[in-house]
């Protein structure tokens, strides 16, 4: 009968994973972005390349932001028009939409990484 060896190196493993759900956090964000960007309203562009994408590698949080005075202020006004396809909520309503998008990218990266 053989007889078979395993090293387990959990800290190596467990680092490698989180490297990989980071790198997957950023791409969810920077879709979301990419998504969110189709719809925010476009007087001159200003406001849409203002968007960044960012992961908190401690914490394993993403976020999303635009990055003007008035950002927030055109996000949250229901009552404003828009050109077709633009609107109020450009960042929340992409949100839902997103998520299975956003899960299958961070567990893409995290599959590869125990490859």
């Amino acid at each position: 009968m053989s007889r078979a060896r395993l090293r387990w190196n959990g800290a190596a493993a467990t680092g490698a994973i989180r490297e990989a759900a980071a790198r997957g956090l950023l791409l969810g964000a920077e879709h979301v972005l990419a998504e969110s960007r189709k719809r925010v309203p476009i007087n001159e562009g200003t406001l849409e390349r203002s968007g960044g994408a960012s992961v908190d590698e401690q914490q394993m949080t993403a976020a999303v932001s635009y990055d003007t005075p008035y950002a927030g202020r055109v996000h949250e006004d229901m009552n404003a028009r828009h050109a077709p396809g633009r609107s109020a909520k450009y960042l929340e309503g992409v949100l839902p939409e997103t998520s299975g998008a956003v899960q299958a990218l961070i567990a893409a990266q995290v599959r590869r990484a125990l490859r």
